[in-house]
C-alpha cells in the first residue's frame, strides 16, 4: 500500500470567552520546543489565531493515528502554556469582535490584498489528506477516478455547522466558504497529464491566484510532494475520526491505481451534478440523501456502505478492513461531528460545545 500523511489545522481561542485568540506565532515557539516535535511539523496559517500541524510519511493507520496524537498533544500544551486553547472544528462557534489578525507574511498579505472580505472570514480548518502515487501521470488518473467520491466523503467529514454563534444549517459550512475562492470546488477530467499542467498554467496566466497553492480544487496533485492531496475534508474532532478518513483515502487512490491497472475507464459525471452532489453533501452530513457516484439520490447511510463496498479489495490489502470498518459503523452510529457539535448545543449551549471542540490532548 501506498504512504500517507496528514495534515491538520486547528483555530487558538481564549478558554473563557471563546473568542479567537491571536498567538499562534507563541504557541507554535513553545511546540516547536517540545521535544517529541521535529523540524517542520508544526506550522503558521493564515491566521494567527490559527496553526497547522503534519505527520511525517506513515506506512500504516497505527501510525498516523499515534502521530497525530503526538502532536495535538504537543499544541494543546503549547497552547495552555500561552492561555489559549487548540480547537478541533471547522468553523468556529464564537463570534468576534473585530477582525482576525493576518499571519505577517508576503504571500498571505498579497492574498488579503486580493480578497480582504473572503480572507477576514477565512476562519475554517481542514484536514489535508496525502498518498504517495508513482508517477504525475498516474496521479492524475487518480483523479479522475476519486472525484465522484468527495461529496461522500465530505458528508462523512463535516464538523462546521456552528459559524459565529449561529447554526448555518449546513453540516460542513467551511465546505461553502472555501468555494467562494477563483479556483475551488471539484476539479474537471483530465485526459492526461499535460492536460492537467495545460489547466494549472491556463489559470495561473490570468494573473487572477498568485501562485499554484491558491489552486484550491478539493482534490489536487502536490507540487511538493509525490502525491495525491485530498483537501475536501473539515478538521476531525478525534484523531480517531482523522485515521478513518486516511484509511478512506488511502483506499480510494489504490482503488484507483488497481482500475487504471485493470484498464476501467473511471467514472465520468458533469461538473454541475459534482457541484451540485457537493452542496447537498455539505448541506445534509449524513441526515438524508445523498448524490452517488452516478448522480442518483440514495439515503445517505446506502451511499457509505456503498464506498466500503468500493473500496473493500484494496481495505484488505492493506489489512486496514478491521479498522476502516468499525470507525464507520461508530461514525453511522455516533453520527459526524456536526451531529455531536449540534448535540452539544442543544444539551448545553455555546459553552457545552466549546467543551467538546477543544483538544486537550486526550482523546483518541
Amino acid at each position: 500500500m501506498a504512504t500517507v500523511g496528514v495534515e491538520e489545522e486547528y483555530l487558538l481561542v481564549d478558554p473563557v470567552t471563546g473568542r479567537l485568540a491571536p498567538c499562534a506565532a507563541a504557541v507554535l515557539a513553545e511546540a516547536e520546543l517540545a521535544p517529541l516535535v521535529a523540524s517542520g511539523e508544526v506550522q503558521p496559517e493564515l491566521l494567527q489565531a490559527q496553526v497547522e500541524v503534519a505527520t511525517p510519511v506513515c506506512d500504516s493507520l497505527q501510525d498516523v493515528g499515534a502521530h497525530l496524537l503526538r502532536l495535538r498533544r504537543a499544541m494543546a500544551k503549547a497552547a495552555r502554556a500561552h492561555g489559549c486553547r487548540v480547537t478541533a472544528s471547522g468553523t468556529p462557534p464564537f463570534r468576534e469582535d473585530g477582525p482576525v489578525l493576518l499571519t505577517e507574511q508576503a504571500r498571505f498579505e498579497a492574498i488579503q490584498r486580493q480578497a480582504p472580505q473572503l480572507v477576514a472570514e477565512q476562519l475554517v480548518n481542514g484536514m489535508h489528506v496525502h498518498v504517495a502515487v508513482p508517477s504525475r501521470r498516474v496521479g492524475v488518473e487518480v483523479l479522475n477516478r476519486i472525484r465522484v467520491w468527495l461529496p461522500t466523503l465530505i458528508a462523512m467529514a463535516a464538523n462546521s455547522p456552528l459559524w459565529r454563534e449561529n447554526d448555518t444549517g449546513f453540516a460542513s459550512w467551511r465546505t461553502i466558504v472555501f468555494d467562494r475562492w477563483p479556483v475551488s470546488g471539484i476539479p474537471p477530467c483530465f485526459t492526461d497529464e499535460k492536460d492537467y499542467e495545460h489547466h494549472v498554467r491556463r489559470l495561473l496566466d490570468t494573473g487572477v491566484i498568485n501562485d499554484v497553492a491558491q489552486i484550491y480544487w478539493q482534490v489536487r496533485l502536490s507540487e511538493r510532494y509525490p502525491t495525491v492531496e485530498v483537501r475536501s475534508l473539515d478538521v476531525q474532532l478525534r484523531p480517531g475520526d482523522a485515521v478513518l478518513f486516511a484509511g478512506l483515502v488511502r483506499a480510494l487512490v489504490d482503488t484507483a491505481v488497481r482500475e487504471l491497472e485493470a484498464g476501467i475507464d473511471p467514472l465520468y459525471i458533469d461538473a454541475e451534478l459534482l457541484r451540485v452532489a457537493m452542496w447537498q453533501a455539505a448541506r445534509h452530513g449524513l441526515n438524508g440523501e445523498l448524490l452517488d457516484p452516478l448522480g442518483r439520490r440514495r439515503p445517505a447511510g446506502d451511499v457509505v456502505r456503498k464506498l466500503l463496498h468500493h473500496l473493500a479489495p484494496a481495505l484488505q490489502g492493506a489489512t486496514d478492513a478491521h479498522e476502516v470498518t468499525a470507525l464507520v459503523h461508530r461514525l453511522l452510529k455516533e453520527g459526524n461531528g456536526a451531529d455531536r457539535q449540534r448535540r452539544a448545543l442543544a444539551d448545553g449551549g455555546l459553552p457545552a460545545v466549546m467543551e467538546l471542540i477543544v483538544e486537550d490532548g486526550s482523546s483518541a
